[in-house]
């Protein structure tokens, strides 16, 4: 999965987000609408974390977003 196919599902994905980082409030997931750089910043404003930090943290959850799908559908 990549980033354009998060904000095409960004509405399916944002349970996803949202279990995995609760400070997230449901304007801030409006605000990110499956865009990259607005999910770390606002990591970063919620979690105080340095921006390199939250870029690594967005990208394991794409990984693992990843991988959800392809041991769903059996394709990689």
């Amino acid at each position: 999965m990549n980033w354009d196919q998060v904000e095409g599902k960004w509405k399916q994905l944002r349970g996803s987000v949202k279990q995995k980082w609760g400070k997230l409030t449901d304007s801030d997931l409006d605000y990110i609408a499956g865009k990259r750089d607005q999910l770390a910043g606002k990591l970063q404003e919620r979690y105080g974390l340095a921006k390199d930090e939250a870029h690594k943290k967005v990208d394991e959850w794409l990984k693992t977003q990843h991988e959800a799908e392809t041991h769903k559908t059996g394709r990689p």
